[in-house]
């Protein structure tokens, strides 16, 4: 019988870091696909943004002579946009920063489309480009929002594979540290509006 409790005891220690190790493995996964599933919805509210804003260029289009050159930038800018696509496995710096860049310059072009508007009274009256508009301002929130929820699945993720003994597991299933989405450079400065309209 004394020969057998050493067993034991190895096969209860054994059995513990296997549920230990099981248990991480499938947490870590977990909170992982959430992370991607987040980004997932990062990409969906941009994707809304871009749907919807070729239906405001086409208002606009044929509610007013419009300068031609805002509209080929705002167009110009929504194919880049719309070009620059993120596998959620493939989230590194480089590849956020590019897609981040290229909604930028969307964003950009979209906000001297509308200011330009400001010279337009029959576009401003125009009741389906008050809808876009108010679309858009909605969508912008919801871009918003599911950045930060992004951001939040990925902050639960990092601390799971981060924190010790998690940290040790992590190396060992190759779970690496996921990238946060950043805000653009230059947006803690408060933007400066000029409406000059000679």
């Amino acid at each position: 019988m004394k020969k057998f409790i050493p067993i034991i005891i190895v096969a209860v220690i054994a059995l513990g870091l296997y549920n230990w190790g099981v248990g991480f493995q499938n947490t870590a996964v977990e909170y992982q696909e959430n992370a991607k599933t987040t980004w997932s919805n990062v990409e969906s509210s941009y994707q809304r943004r871009n749907d919807l804003i070729g239906n405001l260029v086409k208002t606009v289009q044929g509610a007013a002579d419009f300068e031609k050159s805002t509209l080929v930038d705002v167009i110009q800018a929504r194919a880049k946009a719309t070009s620059v696509n993120i596998n959620a496995g493939d989230l590194t710096p480089e590849n956020m920063a590019q897609f981040q860049k290229a909604q930028a310059g969307l964003s950009g072009a979209l906000s001297k489309l509308l200011v330009s508007v400001e010279r337009y009274p029959d576009i401003k009256a125009n009741k389906n480009f008050l809808e876009l508009q108010s679309q858009l301002e909605g969508t912008e929130n919801r871009i918003n929002v599911a950045r930060d929820r992004f951001n939040e699945s990925v902050n639960i993720y990092n601390k799971l594979i981060k924190k010790f003994p998690g940290s040790l597991l992590a190396g060992l299933f190759n779970f690496d540290e996921m990238n946060r989405y950043k805000s653009d450079a230059g947006s803690e400065n408060a933007p400066n509006i000029n409406f000059n309209f000679k």
